[in-house]
């Protein structure tokens, strides 16, 4: 069976039980694999936030990059994949993509995405925000990404942090073609 590949990129922005989350949740889809880059600030919150180390993220995903390793297949148009999400997504990062600054393998990686057209999502972390986020945004709109702050939904009425944060992976993993189940909106 051929997987379909999702690269997730992690940055250093808060919510990094998204995509921990959402790691765990893609491992429940058998074709499906997961390329995983995370930056050093991301580590650092990884550890902050949920008290893991690197290596329990890591053992989420089926295949893991060094941050600073550009010639890796990930920065190659060569390596076809379904998309590309980060996770929480850094002002800073985003700057970096919007700007074709291709300095370390998660902004080389969206950089290839953009290029070939396929799907990038950057779930934007940090508010509020300034007219320079407000456009860095927008230019990554205007190249075909597309931006999704990992905002709560209230609809299905959840009684937990983590109902919260399943719902926005699902919602998230949605946007590939990835099922992996959640409510959804039914209308009044």
């Amino acid at each position: 069976m051929t997987k379909r590949r999702l690269v997730v990129g992690i940055s250093g922005a808060t919510g990094s039980i998204y995509a921990t989350r959402l790691l765990e949740r893609v491992r429940e889809v058998p074709d499906v694999e997961t390329h995983l880059v995370i930056s050093p600030p991301g580590v650092l919150n990884i550890k902050y936030e949920l008290q893991l180390d690197r290596q329990n993220v890591f053992d989420l995903a089926d295949h893991v990059y060094n941050f600073r390793d550009v010639g890796s297949v990930l920065a190659s148009g060569a390596f076809p994949t379904a998309g590309m999400l980060i996770l929480p997504c850094s002002m800073r990062t985003l700057a970096a993509v919007a700007h074709g600054l291709s300095d370390n393998l998660i902004t080389r990686a969206a950089d290839v995405h953009l290029k070939e057209r396929r799907r990038l999502v950057l779930a934007v972390r940090e508010t509020p925000f300034n007219l320079a986020h407000l456009r860095n945004m927008t230019q990554i709109t205007e190249m075909g990404g597309i931006i999704f702050p990992p905002l709560p939904a209230f609809y299905h009425h959840p009684k937990t942090i983590e109902e919260m944060v399943d719902h926005t992976v699902a919602r998230l993993l949605a946007l590939f073609d990835i099922d992996v189940g959640g409510p959804e909106w039914e209308g009044t």
